[in-house]
């Protein structure tokens, strides 16, 4: 068996303590959630305006064009719920514009060449976005705070505009071929002469402006979420929309409605699991842990039967998902952040454009760059999963809160397509099976099988497990995860893009009562990852 074994650079990051909670890839972005917390607004505005603010600071992996699913453990209810804010396709979609025109897969996504690309770049990607709306939800059935509230941070960040750093630069030249292709992408985007922005010789601090992205944030302010949908804002999104060939019209943004849903919940030994259910990865993830059954238990770090385990239960319930959902795997660009507060409030939230910078178009009259969420839907006909109007596609998206004795004990979740499962699934059963602290989990070498191509392992595991599991094994690689663990002392911000060889600071405390809670930021390793810290940067992140 040949060794593909990408090089490594080990971080590591300390558990963050506190009252209340947030963490997010994104230090700015977990900064304004932190600052809810400090106001006394509750895990679900902290949430929400984290939500809100992230997209300013990185548009290439999540924003207000895009979808997402949440899983919320109410204190007050003392119960989970799910917010579905994912994308739908228009009404009135002609099918016709997604013709199979070669065998496939020639693109990173795995599906059949399709006329154009219509399913992956341009305005006939789009799916209707859902991100304002599930926000709103989520603030209007769970939260404290007022709209305007929790939305100003994000104003302030979309007006300013974002950070020119090395990390954005480096997803500008991986955007630059399908950004160059729209003029308002190009002009924010590739703004020096239709290149990548650089800093000056002095490295000067430099933010590049999202076309009219600041005044669209304060429309939405004033004008709260039905702005969006069925306001002034709706009307010139779904113009530009059109004006670009898109089916969505103003009618399909006035319809679309986030739901407030049971979650997929169960059992695991002795654990309560709630994650997002229906078209999510949800119900593979309940599939995965229920084959893994009691092969998985025992104490401290996981060896060669756990690895075993996992890797076979997850190429079990993956072939089920494909044989009967029709997913196919994906490169995403998705963004998760949790947040937890002193009363007991729980979010996991995973937000995404789907693809790097999702279309590539953004919006002229608004700044808004909209998802691909087209590229979620099988383009072969005649299967569960295929392109069709009105209709909802089968994602990757597994926000999870754990419940032990009927008290939240840690919200989980991922970015990175078909890879999140896999690494949800590791962390929770060495969490709940293993009874490692979060700092020993989070740093515990993982494996990744995703149901196709080969199983990945760890450089760092037992050569035992590498002759274990199904399939041979390639290249090493740890995925972005964030996760928040009860109990603690002061509200902590914990961010994955800055500082990765430090803990990640702390912030004023708030005057909630003590509750625990450990933070965790954002973590990748990998080809990718590395060679980003070779460079002596201080950003984790990827696609």
């Amino acid at each position: 068996m040949s060794e593909s074994l990408t090089r490594q650079l080990k971080v590591t990051k300390q558990a963050v303590r506190g009252k209340g909670v947030v963490v997010a890839q994104n230090c700015a972005a977990a900064e304004v959630g932190a600052s809810i917390l400090r106001k006394g607004g509750n895990a679900i505005d902290a949430a929400v305006a984290t939500g809100l603010a992230i997209g300013t600071v990185e548009p290439w992996m999540s924003g207000i064009g895009g979808v997402g699913f949440m899983t919320i453990w109410s204190a007050k209810e003392k119960r989970a719920w799910t917010i579905d804010y994912g994308p739908i396709s228009a009404r009135k979609l002609d099918v016709s514009n997604y013709k199979i025109v070669g065998p496939g897969p020639a693109n990173p996504f795995a599906w059949p060449d399709i006329v154009n690309m219509n399913n992956e770049v341009g305005y006939h990607s789009i799916a209707v976005p859902g991100q304002v709306a599930g926000v709103a939800k989520a603030l209007e059935r769970f939260g404290t705070l007022k709209w305007q509230d929790v939305i100003a941070p994000a104003v302030k960040l979309a007006e300013r505009g974002m950070e020119l750093d090395w990390y954005m630069q480096v997803m500008l030249v991986r955007g630059a071929e399908h950004l160059e292709k729209f003029p308002a992408s190009k002009a924010a985007y590739l703004c020096d002469n239709g290149r990548v922005p650089s800093p000056d010789w002095k490295d000067n601090q430099r933010f590049i402006k999202l076309g009219n992205l600041g005044e669209t944030y304060r429309r939405l302010a004033a004008g709260g979420p039905e702005e969006f949908y069925r306001g002034s804002l709706a009307r010139d999104i779904a113009a530009d929309l059109q004006a670009g060939g898109s089916a969505i019209s103003v009618d399909d943004l006035g319809a679309y409605e986030a739901r407030v849903v049971d979650p997929l919940s169960f059992e695991h030994h002795g654990v309560t699991i709630n994650v997002a259910g229906g078209l999510t990865a949800g119900p593979t993830l309940k599939r995965s842990l229920e084959l893994v059954g009691e092969r998985t238990k025992g104490k401290g770090a996981p060896g060669e039967e756990f690895f075993t385990a996992v890797a076979e239960g997850m190429h079990k319930a993956y072939v089920e998902r494909l044989t009967t959902l029709g997913d196919k795997p994906t490169n995403s660009c998705t963004t998760h952040f949790c947040a937890a507060d002193s009363e007991g409030n729980m979010v996991a939230l995973t937000q995404t454009l789907m693809s790097l910078f999702g279309s590539a178009v953004m919006l002229p009259r608004t700044g808004i760059t909209m998802n691909n969420g087209m590229l979620w839907f099988d383009p072969e006909p005649n299967k569960p999963n295929s392109i069709a109007a009105a209709k909802r596609p089968l994602c990757n998206i597994c926000p999870v809160v754990v419940v032990k004795d009927g008290q939240p004990w840690f919200c989980i979740g991922a970015s990175g397509g078909r890879r999140i499962v896999p690494a949800v699934s590791q962390l929770a059963l060495m969490l709940i099976d293993r009874g490692m602290d979060v700092e020993a989990a989070f740093h515990q070498p993982r494996i990744d099988i995703s149901g196709v191509g080969p199983i990945r392992v760890n450089r760092d595991l037992p050569d035992a497990v590498s002759g274990t599991a199904p399939g041979a094994f390639g290249g090493a690689m740890h995925r972005r995860i964030a996760i928040v663990v009860g109990p603690g002392a002061q509200p902590h911000v914990g961010g994955g893009d800055r500082q990765v060889a430090e803990s990640c600071r702390r912030v004023a405390a708030t005057s909630r009562a003590a509750r625990a809670c450990v933070g965790v930021g954002s973590l990748v390793v990998g080809r990718v990852a590395v060679s980003k810290a070779q460079c002596g940067e201080r950003r984790t992140g990827g696609g």
